[in-house]
């Protein structure tokens, strides 16, 4: 073809990378990797292929991770992690900066690398996948120089269990490794079955770089290697990123084993095109958001809002950019569209869309190489949001829309899933997209642009579509746990109805559910003892109905969250004012509870004032940030309520616990079902007067009383409850955690020890990050 010819069609002509350099690393292993353990490749196991998804070749033979293989990891990583959690921030960051080095270095054999054994094109690893992922190691290599001076107080987990994709399998190495070395772990990394060689091409820069042998360590193979990771007793912590279903195992593996996790899971974004906006501009961000990566992308902006007033003109024309879109080579430069990761996951896409009988199916009229794991970029339109397919992550280059007349229904079709990963929106009007991307169930937006990824902007999602952030200062959190003092908790001594003395009036407190006082359900109630054996009331005995009452309470009092932090802080400070006023008759019922002496029960009261002023002063000061990401524009870190949080109050400290609880809960934004001490209930039943003569909205806070045992599995069950907080004497950790799989609602979890309330461990930071969540709003700016 001519130059002439070539301006006259404007074809592509072939632009093929040269994979001679990935073979001939290939070939120095002789084709065979066995697992990388404690700083050198171990002699290959049993073997699987690991092949090329554009053209079905078998690139190389890597081992099928045995127990036993994990076990020797493990030991290694055990091994190095005490030296390495010993390094000073600096000599870590020597490290990493080290890496980042190599990862540059070594930048066109990876990304050659990765396109032949993921199937995406060269263009995408080359200029976005690898360039983050060295992005993560220089960024990580700052916090672990930073680390002790801006986070003192906190240590490193240990042995981290990192279990990657198959869409991203560097990317994802880089958001799981940098910032769990930067914080002082050391790794056992599980790559995905389906692409695992640019996992070893790292452990082989790995020994370059001169890490200390079992700081890192690669364990390839399928479910079962990932398996035995996460039940290895010596693992603590699991970071995984992955499925919905996946995460939903792991958090029922892990439950109760005190085991930290991470997830970072599926979504089903939305992608929202006002009426306003550059429709042009629109069409190629909507490229990048379905069509990057073949739509196997867990972020992918796969499901389309369009205003109704331009759908038919935006469908048009997007059926013409979609015609010019190409599929081939993924080593081509000139391909937009490579190989999908197996033939498995192709078969799954077919089964998807063929079994889809809803709305207008378009695929793009391109042609598709005879051979290899390819699918056509496809567009169905007239989807209702009920639709399968607009509810069920496809993972592949389909997209599926739907329109919307006004704002707030945009918002509420967008919010219609069970996922909370992204969103995105497109609109000309500053105002309206700040006013619509708050309210987005997402943990990042997008606004006037689409997957948008930086080291320093935290990622990850709220619902089904996990919980923990990867990046900044939050994701780095995620690999520490504070250095704080707990003791064991010992149950309250319960009353022995047989021994029921009681004189003068009976009073049985009622439970406190929408700002009103309420009987429970059951029934039934229960005598308050002291610690001499006197009966000093009854309370009711929640059950299953109570809790669906309060949760409903709860939901009524949404508008809380939408309040300013100050008008939060005005309201604990009245609460504490009226406590204060009540002091001596607080006082004198936690020394009835507890045995205390009358200043004992007065330093509680006292501190519980303190601690409502406490976080009556952080409502309005827990601030977000703005990123530092290397675009013109900003990425805006706002924190945001759970929603939510149901809270099982500590026996020991009957008053000073619950509000330690209660009020940062609410400080930030959240609703808050109290299930009270079993021992001690009474101190928080007297509560309800000071919150009714607060100015507290009726379903902000609801108290309930009964046996923590009993309704553990409830709560935690709750599809409508958010959080699950437990600091409870009784033995419900693994509870909670195994129930909160049902729709992965954050849980914090005592463990059977908890804090002295009455120190600088009760409260802090700590309970404020626990009861927000970090949503990124990326904005970018100029002509």
């Amino acid at each position: 073809m001519t130059i002439t010819e070539i301006f006259e069609t404007m074809d592509y002509g072939p632009a093929p990378e040269s994979d001679a350099e990935a073979r001939a690393w290939i070939a120095r292993h002789e084709g065979r990797f066995g697992p990388f353990i404690g700083g050198s490749f171990a002699k290959p196991g049993e073997t699987f292929a690991t092949r090329n998804p554009a053209t079905g070749e078998a690139l190389a033979q890597v081992t099928q991770g045995t127990a036993e293989d994990v076990d020797a990891a493990v030991k290694a990583a055990r091994k190095a992690f005490p030296a390495w959690s010993k390094l000073s921030g600096h000599q870590r960051a020597r490290h990493l900066y080290s890496l980042a080095r190599l990862l540059q270095k070594h930048s066109r054999l990876f990304a050659v690398l990765e396109s032949m054994d993921n199937g995406k094109p060269i263009r995408e690893s080359r200029d976005i996948d690898v360039p983050l992922a060295q992005r993560h190691f220089y960024y990580h290599a700052g916090l672990a120089q930073l680390r002790d001076a801006e986070m003192p107080g906190h240590s490193p987990h240990g042995v981290c269990g990192q279990i990657v994709p198959w869409n991203f399998p560097l990317l994802m190495l880089s958001w799981k490794i940098a910032p769990a070395l930067a914080a002082g772990n050391t790794v056992v990394l599980q790559p995905a079955e389906y692409t695992s060689l640019t996992a070893l091409l790292f452990a082989d820069i790995c020994v370059e770089a001169g890490l200390p042998k079992g700081v890192v360590n690669v364990v390839t193979g399928d479910g079962a290697t990932g398996a035995a990771l996460v039940d290895h007793p010596d693992v603590d912590k699991i970071a995984f990123t992955g499925s919905t279903d996946v995460g939903r195992k792991l958090r029922e593996a892990t439950a109760g084993t005190g085991k930290a996790l991470t997830l970072e899971l599926g979504g089903k974004s939305p992608y929202i095109v006002f009426d306003d906006a550059d429709i042009d501009s629109a069409i190629e961000g909507l490229v990048d958001a379905i069509w990057f990566n073949q739509g196997q992308v867990c972020c992918a902006g796969s499901r389309l809002l369009v205003q109704e007033g331009i759908a038919e003109d935006f469908h048009t024309r997007l059926k013409a950019r979609m015609a010019k879109l190409r599929a081939g080579d993924p080593l081509d430069k000139s391909i937009d569209i490579g190989a999908i990761v197996d033939p498995v996951q192709l078969d799954r896409i077919k089964a998807l869309v063929g079994g889809n009988e809803d709305g207008e199916t378009h695929h793009a009229p391109i042609d598709l190489p005879a051979k290899g794991c390819f699918y056509p970029p496809t567009l169905i339109t007239g989807l209702s949001s009920a639709s399968p397919l607009m509810q069920e992550e496809i993972f592949g280059p389909v997209l599926v829309s739907t329109t919307f007349r006004t704002p707030g229904e945009a918002v509420e079709i967008a919010n219609n899933t069970r996922y909370g990963l992204a969103a995105t929106l497109w609109t000309e009007n500053v105002n309206l997209a700040l006013d619509v991307a708050p309210k987005l169930v997402s943990g990042v937006v997008w606004v006037n642009a689409t997957n948008l990824f930086d080291a320093a902007a935290g990622f990850g999602g709220v619902r089904e579509s996990g919980f923990a952030r990867e990046g900044g200062w939050e994701g780095l959190a995620a690999y520490l746990k504070p250095d704080i003092a707990t003791k064991a908790v010992k149950p309250g001594k319960a009353a022995d109805p047989a021994q029921e003395e009681f004189s003068g009036i009976d009073r049985t407190a009622k439970m406190y559910i929408g700002g009103s006082q309420a009987r429970p359900d059951s029934g039934y109630s229960r005598p308050v003892t002291s610690p001499k054996g006197k009966i000093l009331g009854h309370v009711g005995i929640a059950n299953r109905k109570d809790l669906r009452n309060a949760v409903e309470a709860a939901n009524k009092a949404a508008g809380w969250g939408r309040t300013t932090g100050h008008l939060r802080a005005q309201i604990l400070y009245f609460m504490a004012e009226n406590l204060s006023a009540r002091g001596d008759e607080f006082a004198s019922r936690i020394s009835d509870l507890t045995g205390v002496t009358a200043k004992t029960a007065m330093a509680e009261v006292e501190m519980s004032l303190d601690r409502l002023f406490t976080y009556a002063a952080w409502a309005d000061k827990f601030d977000g940030a703005a990123k530092t990401v290397p675009i013109r524009g900003v990425a805006l870190a706002m924190n945001e309520p759970v929603g939510t949080i149901g809270v099982f109050c500590p026996d020991e400290a009957p008053l000073l616990g619950p509000i330690s609880l209660m009020a940062p809960a609410i400080a930030m934004g959240n609703r808050a079902i109290l299930l009270a001490s079993e021992s001690a209930p009474l101190a928080l039943t007297d509560l309800y007067q000071v919150l009714d003569t607060s100015d507290l909205p009726g379903g902000v806070v609801n108290i309930l009383t009964g046996q923590h045992g009993e309704l553990a599995a409830q709560m935690a069950g709750h599809m409508d409850i958010d959080a699950v907080w437990s600091f409870s004497a009784a033995d419900i950790s693994r509870t909670i955690e195994r129930g909160a799989a049902g729709n992965l609602k954050r849980t914090w979890v005592n463990h059977g020890r908890n804090p002295d309330w009455t120190t600088p461990a009760g409260e802090g930071k700590r309970f404020l990050q626990a009861a927000t969540e970090v949503k990124t709003i990326w904005v970018p700016y100029g002509e």
